[in-house]
């Protein structure tokens, strides 16, 4: 829904087949993967011993010798298989639907909206044409009072044609649209030249039948080339990757090489052409008089001036090259971690969920899953800002994407000792138990 509601504008209007709108959103649908899978686990896994804990099977398993981490062992396996999966999936599916979805919404954004015509109002949706109409018939092909200006020949509105009414159709191939208008006239200002200067004389035609035909193809979705969004940092996979970020340092480093090689002639020029040269004003002879002396120094100043207005252009775009290089390299960089972090999320929540379905002792879909999404909206918001972190710069993008699975990994290994333990972390009545007692001494002291 966030995605139709993001792209709305691009979609309607525009007539797209519906095979072209499943196909978008079967490719989107493709990156809710790394949001959804993360959280299916940690539900499951509060779920599956949850309900093994409400049904004391845990406890006969405990009262048989069977450790939490033993039970846990085949499940653990599961989450291992389900993070390789996830890894393959992040680095070889979704740089496929990305670069499928990323070139099929290119292609849409560039399509003309669909053939419209609407009462009383110029439509200039076919190219070289304006085209306007008094009214239309209940069976919408029919129209009343057109008038079409034709803007093909580029030199103004120069070409007219009204009638009192006119038929639309389109041939079998959808390609063309033939418009058939009845009783009209047709006019036209043409261009001559004549003894030496420009005339524009009037033609005027009248029509019982007139045929025009529009070419529709503009308003096919025509498919771009997909190798042209291929150097995007989300189409690719962790081996082009790093392909791409070492071919980017390596790019940065001779570009600072190149620069350190124009900057350095520039300042030995302008301590030649000005200081030196405002230095040995004092100790040059007397050649010539104050005036010139003056004027030779003024040029000098001026001259070292623009040199240095020059400069500063050249270092100042230098910067915001540099800075764009770095942006790039952030992303990319931010994208390798990401193909990495979500196999590492899958197994942390894991890590998470088992021990925590233990402690609560409960199953079925209501207090996991309310858990769940406490649990997993932590994550998610630590996994968010570490990445806008990183992709500005402030920490290096392997702190920024690993920044939730340092939080979480603790919480894990906690709640795993707790549920070993047998702690009442979460018990509610626990906790009802210490605020009752806490009222009681209060209400003591009191009195």
């Amino acid at each position: 829904m966030q995605f139709l509601w993001k792209y709305i504008d691009d979609l309607v209007g525009k007539g797209l087949d519906s095979m072209v709108v499943a196909e978008l959103l079967f490719y989107t649908s493709a990156n809710l993967v790394p949001m959804a899978l993360p959280l299916a686990i940690l539900v499951s896994s509060i779920m599956t011993f949850g309900n093994m804990a409400e049904h004391f099977e845990l406890t006969a398993a405990k009262a048989a010798g069977v450790s939490l981490q033993r039970i846990m062992l085949p499940l653990l396996f599961a989450a291992l298989t389900i993070s390789s999966a996830a890894f393959l999936f992040s680095n070889h599916v979704l740089p496929y639907t990305n670069l499928k979805m990323g070139s099929l919404l290119y292609d849409i954004r560039q399509q003309k909206p669909s053939l419209a015509i609407r009462e009383g109002v110029f439509y200039n949706g076919i190219e070289g044409y304006s085209i306007k109409v008094g009214s239309k018939d209940p069976d919408g092909n029919t129209l009343r009072k057109v008038m079409i200006y034709d803007h093909t020949g580029s030199i103004g509105n120069r070409k007219v044609v009204m009638a009192e009414s006119g038929k639309m159709e389109t041939t079998p191939d959808q390609k063309t649209l033939v418009l058939t208008l009845y009783k009209g006239t047709g006019y036209e200002e043409q261009s001559k030249h004549r003894n030496g200067a420009d005339v524009h004389p009037l033609l005027r035609n009248t029509f019982d039948e007139y045929i025009i035909r529009f070419d529709l193809s503009q308003f096919k979705l025509n498919r771009t080339n997909e190798d042209l969004f291929r150097g995007g940092h989300q189409m690719m996979s962790l081996s082009q990757l790093h392909q791409a970020i070492d071919s980017l340092e390596e790019d940065d480093l001779r570009r600072e090489d190149i620069s350190k090689s124009h900057v350095a002639p520039y300042f030995l020029f302008l301590r030649d052409s000005t200081f030196g040269a405002w230095a040995n004003t004092t100790s040059v002879k007397d050649t010539g008089s104050i005036e010139d002396r003056s004027t030779q120094l003024s040029g000098q100043r001026l001259h070292a001036l623009e040199q240095a207005r020059a400069m500063r252009s050249y270092l100042t775009g230098l910067e915001e090259e540099r800075e764009s290089r770095l942006g790039q390299m952030a992303r990319f960089r931010v994208e390798w971690h990401r193909k990495l972090t979500l196999s590492a999320a899958c197994f942390i929540l894991f890590l998470i969920g088992a021990p925590l379905g233990a402690i609560i002792r409960k199953g079925g879909l209501g207090m996991p899953l309310v858990v769940s999404v406490l649990f997993f909206l932590g994550y998610h918001i630590a996994s968010i800002t570490g990445e806008k972190f990183a992709r500005e710069s402030i920490i290096p993008a392997w702190q920024g994407m690993w920044l939730s699975s340092f939080i979480l990994l603790p919480i894990g290994l906690f709640l795993i000792y707790k549920a070993t333990t047998d702690s009442k972390l979460l018990d509610a009545d626990v906790y009802a138990q210490v605020f009752r007692n806490l009222r009681n001494n209060l209400r003591k002291s009191k009195k």
